[in-house]
C-alpha cells in the first residue's frame, strides 16, 4: 500500500495530522519507516516546495531532487538522519536532522559535500575486501581499522572517508532513539552486558546522566560535533 493514514505516521514526522487522511508511505529503503521521510512528505508538507502531489512528481521528474549528490525521482524515496537533500537549481542543500523532541526538521546546510555515517557492521566479500556496512544503507570498501559502532565523515557523492570516530568513552554522541531522543552528549561509560540484553551507554548532557541502549548511540565527534547533528 502506498499510503497510510496520517494520524497513524510516526512521531518523527513534522506533519499535521488531521487535515487530510492519507500520508505518503515511504518505499523499503536504507531506512526505517519510522525513521525516515519519504521525498513526498520532504517536498510538500516540510519544505512547503509543492502544493499537491502532482506538483511533487514534476519537480521529482524534471530531476531536481538530489539525496546525498545522487537525482531521485521517486516520490516514495525514503530520506533519513544526515541524509543530504539538494536542490541546486535553486542552490538549497538541507541535511536531515531530529530535533529535541525527536521530530525530522530540514536543516540549511553549507557542507552538503559530507556525511556522517555510522558503522552498522563489516563484512568480509570477495578478494578478503572489508566491506563497512553503513546506517543510511551504503556500503563502502575500507581497511580493518574501522570498528561497528564507530563513525566517519565521508564525502558526497564519491563517499570517500575523510574522518573516522571512535565508540568510546569520552567521544561526543546524539540519541538517535528512546525518550532521549534528539540529545547531545558526552559518552561517559560503555556497560557491556553479558546475555542476550543490549549494551549500556551512560551519557553526559547538559550537566546531568542518563543511561540508553548502546543501538540508540551514535557518536558524532570528539570535542565537537564533526557536522551540524542536532535541529535547533
Amino acid at each position: 500500500m502506498a499510503h497510510r493514514k496520517r494520524i497513524t505516521a510516526p512521531k518523527s514526522w513534522a506533519i499535521p495530522r488531521k487535515e487530510f487522511k492519507w500520508v505518503v508511505k515511504p518505499s523499503p529503503g536504507p531506512h526505517s519507516q519510522e525513521s525516515s521521510l519519504p521525498l513526498a512528505v520532504v517536498l510538500r508538507d516540510v519544505l512547503k516546495f509543492a502544493h499537491n502531489m502532482r506538483e511533487v512528481k514534476k519537480i521529482l521528474s524534471e530531476g531536481h531532487i538530489y539525496v546525498d549528490g545522487i537525482v531521485r525521482k521517486n516520490y516514495k524515496f525514503p530520506v533519513g538522519l544526515f541524509d543530504v537533500v539538494s536542490i541546486p537549481s535553486i542552490e538549497k542543500h538541507y541535511r536531515v536532522l531530529y530535533d529535541k523532541r525527536g521530530v525530522l526538521r530540514l536543516v540549511e546546510t553549507e557542507r552538503p559535500d559530507v556525511k556522517l555515517c555510522k558503522i552498522r557492521n563489516k563484512t568480509v566479500v570477495k578478494g578478503g575486501k572489508i566491506q563497512l556496512n553503513l546506517h543510511d544503507g551504503a556500503n563502502i570498501f575500507a581497511d580493518n581499522s574501522y570498528s561497528t559502532k564507530d563513525s566517519i565523515l565521508i564525502s558526497l557523492p564519491d563517499k570517500k572517508i575523510l574522518d573516522h570516530v571512535e565508540y568510546k568513552e569520552g567521544n561526543l554522541a546524539i540519541v538517535i532513539g528512546g525518550k532521549h531522543i534528539g540529545v547531545l552528549g558526552k559518552i561517559k561509560e560503555i556497560k557491556i552486558i553479558r546475555g542476550p540484553q543490549p549494551n549500556r551507554v551512560i551519557i553526559s548532557a547538559n550537566g546531568e546522566e542518563f543511561e540508553t541502549i548502546e543501538d540508540y548511540v551514535f557518536v558524532v565527534g570528539r570535542d565537537e560535533p564533526l557536522i551540524e547533528v542536532i535541529a535547533e
